[in-house]
């Protein structure tokens, strides 16, 4: 900038020359330096002025828009403001295979107070008490006039619930919007679903969160927004779990057992189509765990996936699987049965008197211990464990359940020839009846592994081979004979050429030794035999059947009609007509009573 000099040497000359006062013109120059500066200032201020009564007026138009907009809305109670990150309640359903839904979602409220603007705090709490009978009247009013500026009453109630303390009419009495989890079938199906509870919580909202079951293990995919709300489809059917929910439940009645297990899979794909464990539980309601005692008599312990049993006999058909899969065996092969079987200090009986010899087929029949115990010597340990580990019973099953992982078989510290000798015919190895489903889904589809999963649309798993096609059909024979004339008679079921082994282990004792009066009665079944479409495991915890002058504890008594009714009430459930069987093949002779 260029600034004009107040007394200019020109106009001073000039004025000299004329005898003009030279300081008049500096005088002159510094008056209108002046008039500028102030013309400056008059402009900026006026704009600033400007710029204000424009801000003033889009601020007054805003808050007059926004008057206007509340005065023509419906009115509502205003919302507290919630701290920090915003909540997300939302959580897909759950349904079976056929969408029918087994998990959803129901809006209700929470219901909470405000001490401070409570206006008749004694009456409140006495009101409160009537219409909820958990709460205590004299707890309440301590904490009402307590020096507590915020309580929670309940975190959820019904809409009657809600009117009820909404005719209360204290201001102090406050609801929240609440998003729970229903069960809308009670108990059925309760150990799959596991539960869910609430998370991080606020006013306006909580955090829906799953505790158990699949309800855990999906629980990010269940929450997830970038899913669309779509549901967790599992493979369950639910017509067929409540038909066998109900069957085993009068069944456990009926055998006076202290729980019991089923579990019901496609052979191919190894969906399970019904998984029940009881007791069981209502997940609306979950209860607490056992803090003391024995975690197997909660009703929240699943038996078909936590419990891991000694299965007894029906582990036979996995020696004679081995036996015939490596030529050391055929089905009319004459098989040693002489007893007891001597090893050191043991002694292997059977439980009738076989005579000197029986053929493979009816070792397993007829269940002999020392004839499949002479079949696992020739087998020997090591092939013995490297095929059990094929089938999946040295390992916890992959289904698709938070608790599977933590039911790892129980296997011998060393696995020596009496131990392949006992676990042959299923003692000295603890597996749990779906370890048992899977392997004889793998044994009887044909030799492929197959492998438990709760998620429907699975296809026919492709699964390695662990036994030939021929093996795998010679032991749906054997099984079949079982039904038709051995320890499983009371499984036939007409039109469903139903297959099967049984088995009955004595409970062993917590520290050392077996219970003489208490068993696992299991029978493990497959139909159609002769074009195997389902297993079937049944097991029962210290059955007893009392209908004779002594009690019977064997699977032959207890755990084979429980699941011969399984059948007859779910196969044409699934879809199976009754057929008449196919002749015999394969060179086995198969006999009737």
């Amino acid at each position: 900038m260029i600034r004009t000099p107040l007394r200019p040497l020109a106009r001073i000359l000039e004025a000299r020359a004329r005898g003009e006062n030279p300081d008049a013109i500096e005088r002159e120059n510094l008056r209108l330096r002046h008039e500028q500066m102030r013309d400056r200032a008059r402009a900026r201020a006026e704009g600033r002025l400007f710029v204000l009564g424009v801000m003033f007026f889009c601020a007054f138009t805003v808050v007059g828009a926004r008057m206007g907009l509340l005065a023509a809305s419906e009115p509502s109670e205003p919302r507290a403001a919630a701290p920090g990150a915003a909540i997300l309640a939302q959580r897909a359903d759950i349904t079976d295979r056929n969408g029918r839904v087994l998990a959803t979602n129901l809006a209700t409220h929470s219901l909470y107070a405000q001490p401070p603007i409570m206006i008749d705090k004694a009456r409140a709490a006495r009101d409160l008490a009537e219409i909820f009978p958990d709460l205590d009247e004299e707890e309440l009013l301590a904490q009402f006039t307590g020096k507590r500026k915020f309580l929670w009453l309940k975190k959820k109630i019904s809409p009657e619930q809600k009117q009820l303390v909404h005719d209360i009419g204290d201001p102090g009495l406050l609801f929240g919007p609440r998003e729970m989890r229903l069960y809308p079938n009670g108990t059925l199906a309760a150990h799959v679903l596991g539960g869910a509870s609430f998370g991080r919580e606020g006013v306006q909202a909580a955090e829906v969160i799953g505790t158990a079951g699949v309800e855990k293990a999906f629980d990010g995919y269940l929450r997830d927004p970038a899913n669309g709300g779509a549901p967790l489809r599992l493979s369950l059917d639910l017509t067929v779990q409540a038909a066998v929910e109900r069957v085993l439940q009068g069944g456990m009645k009926l055998m006076n057992a202290k729980g019991a297990a089923a579990v019901l899979m496609d052979v191919r794909t190894g969906e399970l189509i019904s998984l029940v464990s009881l007791p069981d539980f209502d997940p609306n309601e979950r209860p607490r765990p056992l803090t003391s005692g024995d975690a197997g008599d909660s009703p929240l312990f699943n038996r078909a996936v936590q419990g891991v049993y000694e299965l007894g006999s029906t582990f036979k058909i996995f020696a004679a699987a081995q036996a015939l899969d490596l030529g050391l065996a055929n089905p009319q092969t004459m098989i040693d049965t002489k007893g007891p079987l001597t090893w050191g200090r043991y002694r292997i009986r059977d439980f009738h008197n076989y005579g000197p010899e029986l053929s493979l087929t009816d070792v397993i029949v007829k269940s002999s211990n020392i004839g499949t115990a002479r079949v696992a010597v020739e087998i020997g340990a090591k092939r013995q464990r490297e095929f059990l580990d094929s089938l999946g019973f040295l390992e916890a099953t992959p289904v698709e359940l938070v608790e599977a992982p933590g039911a790892q078989p129980l296997l011998p510290k060393n696995w020596s020839e009496i131990s392949t000798m006992t676990i042959s015919y299923g003692h000295g190895l603890s597996a749990s009846p779906l370890h048992l489903a899977a392997a004889y889904a793998t044994v009887l589809n044909g030799g492929t592994r197959v492998r438990p999963t709760l998620l429907a649309g699975a296809p026919p798993q492709a699964g390695e081979r662990v036994i030939s096609e021929r093996t795998s059909q010679v032991l749906r024979s054997m099984l079949r004979q079982v039904v038709q004339r051995g320890t499983a008679s009371f499984g036939e079921v007409p039109g469903y050429a139903v297959g099967g082994k049984t088995g009955t282990a004595d409970k062993p004792k917590p520290r050392g030794g077996y219970y003489k009066d208490k068993v696992i009665a299991t029978f493990a079944s497959v139909f159609p035999a002769h074009a195997p479409r389902y297993v079937l495991i049944v097991t029962l915890d210290e059955p007893e059947e009392t209908s004779g002058s002594e009690p019977r504890r064997t699977a032959g008594w207890t755990a084979v009609p429980v699941a011969a009714e399984i059948i007859r009430r779910a196969a044409p459930l699934l879809g199976l007509r009754p057929e008449i069987e196919p002749g015999a093949g394969l060179g086995v002779t198969l006999t009737s009573n």
